[in-house]
Order: structure tokens, then C-alpha cells, then sequence
């Protein structure tokens, strides 16, 4: 390969890590990765994002110097690896928007469909788990900076809570902190999975990105032996499943999964446009401790509850501690459940399991 295209290849890697998402250290291995997906021929057409990650068709002819049909056979085929999102805006008007490597991007398309188990694909998996350790170790090495970046960015996820204690079959009790007093019109985005449901038309499954990437590195998932069970909502729906990521369903099937994913004792996070919770959401994951690439990381996560604990009904028997997702559920000296540090996220997974339903959510 020559050196020009080296270049291109690196100055492509710097300009998708620009594209949103979360932010990542230009390496070789970043870089390895592109050359697996990208072509050498898509590489001019990747670089006129320097300037504006979102064009119009108008815009790009402008930019690239290429005609529409030109435009369409770059666009067609970065829209297939997840490099570029191309659905129409809210006036109707087709976007063009270069996709980051992460969060949400590359990585997460790339696995959400169900790849053949070849050695490209086991070869791409490895690629991206280096990548993950080496951004790790940047963090660790850089703590203090990394923290304090994270003080300041928007959450990027938001967490949906169980709904029905599993072994009462009663709903899970929300509770408002007596010692909160909210805003008198506030207004909550959808706290169930049944709520968010029934808010779209258009709702599309894939396979969970993170579990298909564990497979391919022959570290299966402990939590469940479910894969198709990553949701995408409304334009991202379409988006998804038109490039064959996903597959659309009803919301019947929408439900049915979920409801699997809750007795699997999977987590509800649910994304937003720009990490913007104001917006409506436009997926949602399920989200296990052993594979899922925000657990155990440092991450912002957003959560509306906090799970509280009636130590006179609490038995001790630790099923609560056993299923809990940030290990925030622990058995005192009295051997009562509590709840212990700040990691709570308020999944209800503690609630869900806990055959007393001695745990209630608790509105902060």
C-alpha cells in the first residue's frame, strides 16, 4: 500500500473519530480496522466530512465534485458497513451523515447483523477488542483528564427499570423521595419498555452487538443464550433495517423479547439522538455485566431512580446482590440487603428478582 493511501487511511480514521460517538486515540489499530471495512476508492469520499459530519445531496455534489450517481455508489456502500446514515430529516430532506467508530457507529452495526464465522470476522472481532484495551489503557493512564471529561459530557445511555416483580408478578413500586421536590410540571421520558413501545411505528431487532462480538472471540455470554435482542426505533429502525442490520417487527414480538430479556435479568439502556434524553429515543439494549462495553468502564449513565431497600421484610437471602449490575446491592452485618456507594442506576433488576418484594425504585 502506498504511502498517499496510508495518509488517506489515517487522516479517514481522525475524521470519523470526529463524527460523534466516543471519542478514541488515532492508532494503528484503529486504522487496521478501516482498511478491513473501507475501500481505498471510498476514501476521498470519506474525507469531504472533514468539514460537516451531515450534507444534503446538494451539498455533497458540491463538496466531492461528483455526480449523483457517483455520490450514490460511495453512499450505498458506507451505508452497508455503518459508515454512513442516510435517511431523510424532519422537513423530508435526505441527510448524509458520516457515522462515528463508536457509540453509535461502526462497531455497533457492524456486529447487530449476524456474521458468518469466518477468520475476516473472527480477525475484525480481535481488531476491535485491541482497539477497546488499548483505549483503556489510555484512560487509566490519563485518569484524572478522563474524569474530568466525563464530568462535563452528556450521559450516554439512559436506564429503563423492570416493571413487575417476577416472583409476585406485581408491578414494581415507584416511589418519590420524600426529601425531593420536583418541578411541579415535570415531565419524564418513558420509564417502562412498555411506554417506549407503544410510542413507534416502525421498531426493528438485531442482534445484541456486544454478545455477537464476545462470540466471535469464543467468550460467550454467562447471562443469556438470547442474541437477537438489540431494538432500534423509528428513523433508525428504517435505517437499520434496510442495510440488513436488523429485521423490522410488531410490537407484539417487541415485547415478547424484551420480557425475555427482563426474566434473563438483561438491563434496559435506552439511547438518544446525541446523547440528548429530551429527544426520543432511538434504541435500546440489553445489557448484561460480562459483555456489554459500558460495564465496569467509566461511563455517564442517566437514571431517573435508585433502588431503596425495607429492611423489615429483606430476608437476607442475597438474590438481590446476586443479580444486581453495578454491584451495588451488598448484605450487611445484620445480613439485611443495602444498597451501598453511588453506582445505583436504578435498572430494577434487584426489584425484579427479589421473591419478598422487599425493594422498591425510589424517584431522585
Amino acid at each position: 500500500m502506498s504511502e498517499s493511501i496510508d495518509k488517506k487511511y489515517k487522516n479517514a480514521a481522525q475524521i470519523i473519530n470526529n463524527a460523534g460517538g466516543t471519542p478514541l486515540t488515532v492508532t494503528d489499530t484503529l486504522i487496521e480496522i478501516l482498511k478491513h471495512l473501507v475501500k481505498e476508492d471510498h476514501l476521498d469520499f470519506v474525507l469531504t466530512f472533514k468539514r460537516k459530519k451531515s450534507q444534503t445531496m446538494e451539498q455533497l455534489k458540491e463538496s466531492t465534485g461528483l455526480d449523483e450517481n457517483k455520490i450514490n455508489y460511495h453512499v450505498e456502500s458506507l451505508a452497508k458497513i455503518g459508515l454512513i446514515f442516510n435517511q431523510p430529516n424532519r422537513h423530508g430532506i435526505m441527510v448524509y451523515r458520516l457515522m462515528p467508530y463508536i457509540n453509535v457507529g461502526i462497531f455497533e452495526y457492524t456486529f447487530m447483523k449476524k456474521l458468518e464465522d469466518t477468520p475476516e470476522n473472527r480477525e475484525l472481532a480481535r481488531l476491535f477488542k485491541k482497539m477497546s484495551d488499548e483505549s483503556k489503557e489510555v484512560f487509566r493512564t490519563h485518569y484524572d483528564a478522563v474524569l474530568k471529561f466525563l464530568q462535563n459530557m452528556p450521559p450516554i445511555d439512559r436506564t429503563i427499570p423492570f416493571n413487575v416483580n417476577k416472583a409476585t408478578g406485581k408491578e414494581i413500586i415507584l416511589e418519590i423521595d420524600e426529601e425531593l421536590e420536583p418541578p411541579e410540571e415535570r415531565i419524564l421520558p418513558s420509564q417502562t419498555v412498555e411506554e417506549l413501545i407503544q410510542k413507534f411505528d416502525d421498531i426493528a431487532v438485531g442482534h445484541c452487538y456486544c454478545r455477537h462480538h464476545k462470540d466471535l472471540l469464543d467468550k460467550p455470554c454467562k447471562q443469556t443464550d438470547e442474541r437477537e435482542n438489540c431494538f432500534t426505533f423509528g428513523k433508525s429502525a428504517r435505517f437499520t433495517a434496510e442495510q440488513g442490520f436488523s429485521r423490522l417487527i410488531s410490537k407484539e414480538e417487541a415485547l415478547k423479547i424484551l420480557k425475555k430479556a427482563e426474566d434473563d435479568g438483561l438491563v434496559h439502556k435506552a439511547y438518544h439522538p446525541n446523547f440528548d434524553i429530551t429527544k426520543p429515543e432511538t434504541s435500546i439494549c440489553n445489557c448484561c455485566t460480562c459483555c456489554c462495553g459500558q460495564a465496569g468502564s467509566l461511563t455517564v449513565n442517566a437514571t431517573n431512580y435508585i433502588a431503596q431497600v425495607n429492611q423489615e421484610i429483606c430476608v437476607g437471602c442475597g438474590t438481590c446482590v446476586d443479580h444486581c449490575h453495578t454491584n451495588t446491592m451488598q448484605l450487611n452485618d445484620q445480613g439485611k440487603a443495602e444498597r451501598v456507594g453511588d453506582y445505583c442506576i436504578g435498572c430494577g433488576s434487584c426489584a425484579f428478582f427479589c421473591p419478598e418484594n422487599a425493594i422498591t425504585l425510589v424517584l431522585k
